[in-house]
């Protein structure tokens, strides 16, 4: 199997700073913390929730966009 790539490892390593009990970051959060282009982090966030390595935690309403929007944790993440 082939190492997790930059963009991954980045996005991985981002969910975990920033994932608290209360709040967990959303896709636009992330990509902002990890610094990767916002198409290239939904879809490799997509395969991520598909692979197991991230999870959506619950869905917050956002000022940006009508409907609510997922929040992401890593899998191994025990706060929520």
């Amino acid at each position: 199997m082939r190492p997790a790539g930059e963009v991954r490892q980045a996005l991985l390593q981002a969910a975990g700073r920033l994932a608290t009990e209360e709040r967990a970051p959303t896709l636009a959060e992330l990509a902002a913390e990890a610094t990767v282009g916002y198409e290239a982090a939904m879809n490799t966030v997509k395969n991520m929730v598909r692979a197991g390595v991230l999870r959506i935690a619950r869905q917050r309403p956002v000022d940006y966009r009508n409907r609510p929007v997922a929040e992401y944790v890593p899998a191994a993440f025990a706060g929520a």
